[in-house]
């Protein structure tokens, strides 16, 4: 188990499924951690449960972000570790897709990452005995393996990719010793996936399928990859992609 102890923490979208479980895995690891979410009755809920702080926030209200990050320090001095979890779904395909639903999916999925990054890395080059600190951006396999139904989402989680890796080499190159990777869930039992079963049932089984393990991943595992990049044990992992998908990516579409 991640040694945290020392370490702060934001995670964003922490009311559920992965946010949830990365909360109280950084918090069950040792370090202190301020929660965000939209919902402030769930994500409240669950930093009380674990002993964090929860802070309502809008991830795509890009001007607050400093004030987020200004919340943690304030707490606890410095800030060590910002996990970009919050995120959300349109479920419409390129000839659907309207500019809102467009604009919103990139607001909160990219947009919000961004802007987390960026406020946070100008708090972790101010911590005490300088420069450190560990950036992990939530992904998606359906970045990697696209959704013909979800344009947007999947458009959007690409770019989180491909973001992580420019401020991983962005830091390394300035000298600072902040790390950014991005972790890439693949079929996760989260409330999202609930709530389409709902809609179609039968969905969860059939996601399941789609990983050679035929199941879906408890949010925990997620939570156990972010858990170790946010630690110092892996001082040299930056710019990297972490899969918890079962082997999703890794079999022929064909077997």
């Amino acid at each position: 188990m991640p040694d945290l102890s020392g370490k702060t923490a934001i995670v964003t979208g922490c009311a559920s499924g992965i946010g949830a479980a990365t909360l109280k895995r950084l918090r069950a690891d040792g370090a202190q951690v301020l929660g965000t979410d939209v919902n402030a009755e769930l994500g409240g809920a669950v930093c009380e449960e674990a002993g964090a702080v929860f802070a309502t926030q809008d991830v795509s209200n890009f001007a607050l972000w400093p004030d987020i990050v200004a919340q943690a320090v304030e707490h606890w001095g410095r800030l060590d570790v910002l996990v970009n979890n919050a995120g959300t779904v349109s479920a419409l395909s390129i000839e659907d897709v309207t500019d809102e639903a467009w604009d919103r999916i990139y607001d909160i999925n990219i947009k919000g990452t961004m802007a987390g990054c960026r406020a946070s890395i100008a708090a972790m080059k101010r911590n005490p005995g300088g420069p450190k600190g560990s950036i992990i951006n939530i992904a998606s396999t359906s970045a990697m393996a696209a959704l013909p139904g979800d344009v947007a989402y999947c458009s959007s989680k690409g770019a989180v990719r491909v973001l992580s890796k420019s401020i991983a080499t962005h830091c390394a190159q300035q000298g600072y010793d902040i790390r950014c990777n991005t972790v890439v869930p693949g079929a996760t039992d989260t409330n999202i996936l609930a709530h389409a079963e709902n809609v179609t049932p039968g969905l969860k089984e059939a996601v399941a399928a789609t990983s050679p393990m035929n199941r879906l991943a408890d949010p925990a595992e997620t939570a156990a990859a972010i858990a170790f990049l946010a630690s110092d044990e892996c001082p040299y992992m930056t710019g990297s992609e972490m899969l918890v998908d079962g082997a999703m990516m890794a079999i022929h579409p064909g077997f």
